[in-house]
Order: C-alpha cells, then structure tokens, then sequence
C-alpha cells in the first residue's frame, strides 16, 4: 500500500514504524505535522490508501481524517485520554500499560479502535522516555504492521469505543499540570524519583535546588544519609547527591529556569545539562562520594566488559575522557575478549548541549570532537584482544562510528541506527572515513551518509554495518552477548583471530595511519566548527533549544518525493 506517516517528529518511534513498513513492501512517505495546511498538501500529493500518525501531539485536520483513512497510535490502552498518559501512568503506579491504534474523528483519542497491546509496567518507576522508548515503542511498532494488515483487508472494520467493554480500562485524563511536577526535598527519596521520572526526559520535576529554581531530571536513589532535606551531600562524575525528606537521591542533570536569581545572559540558562556544571561554583566546598558511575568495568578470567551508561546517549569532553581511560586499562588487562556495552542509548556521539552552554561553543566542540576520537581509537587499535561492541539501545553519528571500530558488532532486534552526520551540519569524526567503508564498501558508505536515514537492525547486518541480531529484553541481550564473547574466547581460532586482526590492522596502518584518517577528518571538521560553512551553529541550536521544524526536511520530502523506490521487502537477518 501507499502508505503516509505524519509525525510531530521522525523520531525513534517513527524510524521504527518507517523501516518496518518499508520492509514490508509499503511505499511510504513522510510529513511532518508543521501545520494542518501542510498536513492536507501531504496528503493531496501522496494520495495515501492509509495515513498513520505514530507520534503526533497535533490534531489532525477535519479535511485529512474526512478523506482518508487516519490511525493514531496512542500510548494508553483502550479508553485512554489526553497528552499525559505516561506521565499519569508512572506517577500513579500504574501495573499495566498499553498502546492503542485507533481512527481519527472528531474528538481527540476517541475514535474506533484498530487494534491494542498492552504490557507490564517495571517493578521501578521507569523514565518516561526509556518507557516510551521500550515497551511502548515496542508495542506500537507492532500495531502499526497489524493497522497495515487490516486496512488491506475490505471486510475490516475498526470497533467503536465503548466504556462498558471489559477490555476498555482507560479513562480520559486531564494534561499533567506545572503544579503536577512539582516536589519538595521533604519528600521520600521513593516519591521524589517516581515524580521525576515521570517528567523525564521533558519537562522535569520541579524544585529549588542551592537557592535556584530548576527542572531536575536522570534520577537515582542514593545511600540513606542523615542531613537537611535539599542540601547537596557529595558530587560525582557531574552528578550531585541531595539529601531528602527520608534517603537521598542522585540528581544527574538539571535545567535552570529563569527568575531573578538566574543570573542575566547565564549560558547555562534554559539548557538541560550535567548537575554540577547548572550548579558551578553553589558546590564550592561539597566533595566527592562513590555510588554513582557511569562507567564501569568488570574482569573475568577471559571475557572484560567495558560498561557506559550517558544520559540520552550524549558524550562530553569529560565523559570520553573517562571512558577512554577505562578502555585503556580494559585493553591492558589479560582477558581475551573485551565487551565494550553502551546503556539505553548507546552512543549519540558529541554532547550539543554542553557544547552550546560553553563561554566558547567552537573550542569545546573541538575539544570533544578530539575526545571522542580518542576512544575510538582505543577500541579500533586494540590488538591485545578481540573486541566486541554490544548495542543495545538507539545509536547516531559518531555513536555509530564508535561501534564499528570492534571485530564484531552485535545490535539488539529494535534498535535504530544514523550513521550519518549531514542533518547537524558536519562531515563527521571518529574514524568514520576509515571503519565505514572498511564494513560496507565506499559506494554504501557514502550512500549511508549522504542519504541521511535511518537503518534498522535487519539491515545493518544486512549491510555488514553489524555481524550478528539478538532479540529479548536489554538485560537478556546483554547476556547473550557477554555468552558469546566466552565462545570466542574459548573458539579453538581463538589464536588465529587474533591474529588476523593484528595483521589486518598493521596491513592497513601501513597503507594509512590512523593519524591521517584523523588528521583528514578533522581538516573538515574545524571548517564545519569554527567556518560554519554547513549551517552546524544553527543546527545545534535548534536541537538544544527543541526548535519546531518549520518544514519537513529535504532529506525527508526528497524521499518522499521518489517514495515509489522503496523496492521489495528483504529476508530477516540472522539471529543469535
């Protein structure tokens, strides 16, 4: 079928349902939801036997919905209401969840019902973007291959919604307030981590902290510690530890709203970022304390697991910094294989947020740029081991280059990735330009980064930008991973792996060092940074600043443009 998304975004969830759809054959284009004009227009030019919005916060039009067939994934069960499901379900404690594919009508989130899936909810209070991001991606993306399969099928007709149905259990919900997300340090530790994990990753919770007003998000509980509630205990790794009503909580990033005791043209103003660095120097005086790391390693007799965990996949100078060291003193170690494991997002490549907040912008974007190269080549240099990248969550831009530095890289079933750069106005760092065509030939390469979308799991392997699929839960993939890092390690070529990839290695530093490839790269780079000939500036604010699309963009409405290419559906890759 021809099939349209409309989206207030192309975000994960929307990645998602386009690559799904497109391997099953669909010709399928993609709008952006900039303005119900703009919405109709879509529609008129595609001429959609289906239109499906698997995220869209607008209302569609009466003219859309009245002269096509509209699905909107909703994520609440059947019966659910209103722009603040989620919210609502983990601030109430909600056992079970849903995601519900319903028609447009009329009245929003009310009309007949194409399909449901529901799921249990985490025993702890999930983030609200790791829920959305999870279980509900999960189950929307199936719905949204089920709502395709029924709308090809003449006799299907969705069921009105009916509150007198056992299989209705939601209720229309009133949009989460300010007053809602506001807390107070007096409260339980337990209380004040439900209640920001539900604003988490936007807007936050609300509170004062160090006598400024901010929006507090990535929280954690902390040790039980005696002290004034709101007080700041100790600080790690950009994270500060607050003492509340009963426990303590790691607080790992803030965002300082404006009042009269934000100081005027403050650079950290406005801008989500590490915990201390909002605070500065209101820490003067508070000391270290363990129990919060975002980088771990764990040594076994032969398999070594590099562990990192950055919020929403954003790297700064400092986190590349930390977390080359730990690969260095992994690859010194005497194991085998080294597992190098990315958290619920991988890796996203450069921090923009910290970058934009800078007194200098440009000078810590090159720094970063540098930092991050440095643990590139800590994973692509390895010849003491064989090395294993383990991905678990999303991946984009250099996030994606740093995975494919290992001998072999493994991708958990729904992840999503963007090796590419253009959308931010870069050429791109991290060995790309070595470790890209080296996986998939020059051609694809450069097809990869000049198309500028998404690929899914499937096709990665496909493409050789990943050798193997796993499926399960993350904390399941991640144990198949770590079992066969122990096979390689027991694999009787064990030797001879090793030393293909020693050979491999010194073959092609011989034909071009790494420093040339680097030295190239960031030639480029320093014209993107500091010359801004590809509009990096302007990109990088409007995604710090959530900046709303004024139009689909071009490598988007291109595509949809010759949406008649998209070609059969391709076999499943093989998995684990």
């Amino acid at each position: 079928m021809r099939i349209l998304l409309l989206c207030s975004s192309f975000n994960g969830l929307t990645q998602r349902a386009w690559l799904e759809l497109r391997r099953a054959g669909h010709d399928v284009s993609v709008e952006l939801a900039i303005s119900e004009r703009a919405m109709v227009e879509a529609a008129e030019l595609v001429k959609p036997d289906l239109v499906i919005c698997p995220f869209l916060k607008e209302r569609v039009p009466e003219a859309l919905w009245r002269g096509h067939r509209t699905v909107i994934i909703h994520p609440g069960p059947p019966g659910d209401r209103g722009p603040s499901s989620l919210d609502w379900a983990i601030a109430e404690g909600e056992r079970e969840w849903g995601v519900t594919a319903l028609q447009a009508v009329e009245e929003m989130d009310a009309g007949p019902i194409w399909g449901w899936r529901t799921f249990p909810m985490p025993s702890e209070p999930p983030r609200k973007s790791a829920l959305y991001n999870g279980p509900v991606a999960d189950a929307a993306v199936e719905l949204v291959a089920e709502v395709a399969g029924k709308a090809a099928d003449p006799l299907f007709a969705p069921v009105p919604l009916d509150y007198r149905s056992p299989e209705v259990t939601g209720r229309l919900r009133r949009p989460m307030r300010h007053a809602d997300r506001e807390f107070s340090w007096e409260q339980p530790a337990e209380e004040i981590v439900r209640l920001v994990r539900a604003a988490d990753g936007a807007p936050g919770g609300r509170a004062r902290l160090c006598e400024l007003p901010v929006r507090v998000f990535d929280v954690h509980r902390g040790p039980d510690l005696a002290g004034a509630p709101g007080a700041v205990a100790a600080r790690r790794e950009g994270a500060v530890l607050v003492h509340t009503g009963q426990g303590t909580v790691w607080v790992g990033h803030l965002r300082l709203e404006a009042g009269p005791e934000t100081q005027a043209g403050s650079q950290v103003s406005g801008v989500k970022l590490p915990a201390t660095m909002v605070l500065g120097e209101r820490l003067a005086g508070v000391g270290e304390r363990a129990g919060y790391s975002e980088i771990t390693y764990e040594r076994g007799e032969e398999v070594g697991v590099v562990s990192f965990d950055f919020y929403n996949g954003a790297m700064s100078t400092d986190q590349c910094r930390r977390l080359a060291a730990a690969l260095r003193y992994a690859a010194a170690q005497d194991t085998r294989v080294l597992v190098v494991r990315g958290g619920e997002v991988f890796s996203n490549g450069i921090h923009l947020n910290v970058i934009e907040a800078a007194r200098h912008p440009e000078l810590e974007a090159w720094m970063n740029i540098n930092a991050i190269n440095a643990v590139c080549r800590e994973i692509v240099a390895c010849t003491s081991q064989l090395v294993v990248t383990s991905i678990a969550g999303n991946a984009g831009a250099g996030g994606v280059m740093m995975g494919l530095g290992a001998d072999r890289v493994i991708v958990r079933e729904p992840v999503v990735l963007n090796p590419h750069y253009r959308t931010m106005g870069l050429f791109g760092s991290e060995f790309w330009t070595y470790v890209l065509p080296r996986r998939v030939g020059a051609q694809a390469a450069a097809e990869l980064t000049g198309r500028a979308l998404p690929v899914g799991a499937a096709e990665a392997v496909e493409l050789g930008l990943a050798d193997r699929v796993a499926g399960g839960s993350r904390q399941e993939f991640e144990r198949r991973v770590v079992d066969f890092a122990h096979r390689l390690a027991q694999d009787p070529s064990y030797e001879a792996l090793l030393a293909a990839r020693r050979q491999a290695r010194e073959a092609d530093e011989r034909r071009k060092p790494l420093d040339a490839y680097r030295a190239e790269e960031l030639a480029e780079m320093s014209r993107d940074m500091f010359d801004d000939r590809n509009g990096f500036r302007q990109a990088r604010r409007a995604f710090v600043g959530k900046a709303r699309a004024q139009a689909t963009p071009p490598h988007l409405a291109g595509h949809r443009e010759l949406s008649g290419a998209s070609g059969p559906a391709v076999p499943a890759a093989s998995h684990m």
